[in-house]
């Protein structure tokens, strides 16, 4: 996976968290299953603030994660500020390809970087079923150096 530098131009969507003391271990640091539970919250709003979806979710279409990789590049220790940047990869007719990072809010430093595949799934009928169209994906999209 690719492990880019702090830039505010990277990623579409970021959220901001503060460290809670319950997110904490014995070992006082962010235990590595929070990590999923941050990304996932900042995925629900990136979904949720840019794609025009919830009439999909209301007639039983959701996304369903089938595919999920992190990576610990760094320790958060309670009461960090964290900032979790959220893009795109790559668009599929049923599935989308997310790609995320997560670094201290003061620092800059990178702390943890994450991909993920979704389906978008009809719950009723439990199938793949074709994505909605998705406003401004080009913006959205990650830059990496194969690209160009």
């Amino acid at each position: 996976m690719i492990k880019p530098d702090y830039d505010s131009d990277f990623f579409y969507h970021w959220h901001e968290l503060t460290v809670r003391f319950s997110d904490v271990d014995s070992l006082q640091h962010v235990n590595n299953a929070t990590f999923s539970t941050y990304y996932e919250e900042s995925r629900l709003r990136f979904l949720g603030e840019y794609f025009e979806m919830s009439k999909e979710y209301y007639e039983g279409r959701s996304f369903v994660m089938v595919r999920s990789e992190i990576e610990y590049l760094g320790q958060i220790k309670f009461p960090d500020s964290i900032l979790i940047g959220t893009g795109i990869l790559k668009v599929g007719n049923s599935s989308l390809d997310t790609y995320q990072a997560i670094y201290n809010k003061e620092s800059k430093k990178l702390l943890s970087v994450a991909q993920t595949t979704g389906v978008w799934f009809d719950l009723n009928k439990q199938r793949p079923v074709k994505l909605p169209e998705i406003q401004n994906l080009e913006a959205m999209l990650i830059k990496t150096d194969q690209d160009g």
